[in-house]
């Protein structure tokens, strides 16, 4: 088990911050464009956050569930109400820095101590705290943040006028994505006993390549959906339809309830319509590889479209720096992904016992609520 450290207690409240603020620009957005006259813009973007919102507030409150059992059912009842009224994050962020303020600034050292011991139970309730945080921001990054920053792009491509805070929700969309995926990975590694912790390098060469390639599929979803509303739907519908598939053939067990699991692997196959993880710990060369070939096919099919379809389009400005953009960071973004996997990540320089992604089996499982949810979730 890695230390939490002061470092981590600044960027966690950092974290809760920029939570915050994010959501009240996605008000002051929605707000924006109900006082220009577009409504459906204002109505989407709410919906986006709304759901959001629900999706995470019913998978905090079964982990609180789950880990209060045998507990005071009026603590329960208590945290039931704090989530119904959209709160239930906060609560966590609450646990979090209580933790890890205890951790990080009133216990000096814990070399020779027992798993045992209160200070290293602690230590764990703080890191497991963090990363249910950062899960639950990976769910509502590709929930609300990633479409959003698909909705803002193509309002901006299809009407050209730009204001401040249509920058300003795109900025804050993009920063949401990268920090919400480099955050969940390390402190996912931290609370796995056998996962080595991310180097630095490792850690910016992960956000370049997960945030280069996002950029570009937005970019090639936002030139469809100008092509044709439709046909982008059903690419995205047709995308998650294999996304769930996929998670259903891969048997994951991540919730204890069946409900529950099958609303993990909805949100999963969502997820997947942006961005590959992967969602058994196991090693995943070829799946990775097919998905973003598959990527970069219908990116290139997007623009060869519009070369025989719209050809009067390809003469304007916007398409040329759009298509530039998309190519350019679908290049960027594959680049990265083969140097992070061949030479930068942790499997490539940990310790032996440590470098294996499969997971521990049937015992792996009885052992999940000891050592936290994530024991089968490795994001890649």
């Amino acid at each position: 088990m890695m230390k939490f450290t002061k470092r981590n207690f600044f960027v966690l409240v950092g974290g809760m911050i920029i939570y915050v603020i994010d959501i009240g620009v996605d008000f002051w957005v929605a707000s924006r464009y109900f006082c220009q006259g577009q409504y459906s813009w204002s109505i989407l973007i709410l919906c986006f956050r709304g759901l959001s919102s629900i999706i995470t507030q019913i998978f905090s409150y079964e982990w609180f569930k789950n880990d209060c059992e045998g507990t005071d059912t009026g603590k329960l009842k208590l945290v039931f109400l704090v989530h119904l009224f959209h709160c239930g994050i906060f609560v966590r962020y609450w646990f979090a820095l209580k933790y890890g303020c205890q951790v990080a600034f009133k216990q000096t050292s814990s070399r020779g101590t027992s798993e045992t011991d209160p200070s290293n139970f602690i230590q764990k309730q703080a890191i497991d705290a963090v990363t249910d945080i950062n899960m639950l921001r990976v769910f509502k990054t590709f929930l609300v943040t990633t479409p959003q920053l698909f909705l803002q792009i193509y309002i901006l491509m299809e009407h050209g006028k730009t204001n401040f805070f249509q920058y300003a929700a795109i900025i804050m969309s993009f920063c949401g994505i990268s920090l919400s995926m480099v955050d969940y990975q390390i402190s996912l590694r931290k609370s796995l006993p056998d996962k080595d912790e991310f180097r630095v390098l490792s850690k910016f060469t992960y956000l370049f390549y997960k945030l280069f390639t996002i950029t570009s599929w937005i970019l090639s979803i936002s030139l469809i959906t100008l092509l044709s509303v439709r046909i982008s739907v059903i690419l995205m519908i047709f995308l998650w339809i294999c996304g769930f598939t996929w998670t259903l053939k891969q048997h994951t067990t991540f919730c204890k309830s069946k409900k529950m699991e099958y609303l993990y692997r909805t949100v999963v196959g969502i997820i997947l319509i942006f961005s590959f993880f992967n969602i058994k710990g196991r090693r995943t060369k070829v799946c990775v590889s097919i998905y973003y070939a598959t990527h970069t096919v219908v990116t290139l099919g997007i623009l060869f479209v519009y070369m025989f379809w719209k050809p009067s389009i390809i003469k304007e400005i916007c398409f040329t720096i759009v298509s530039i953009l998309t190519i350019s960071c679908l290049a960027l973004g594959i680049i990265f992904l083969v140097v992070y996997y061949s030479h930068l990540h942790p499997t490539t320089y940990c310790r032996p016992q440590a470098c294996s992604d499969e997971v521990d089996g049937v015992a792996g499982q009885r052992e999940r609520v000891k050592t936290g949810r994530f024991q089968n979730f490795l994001m890649q």
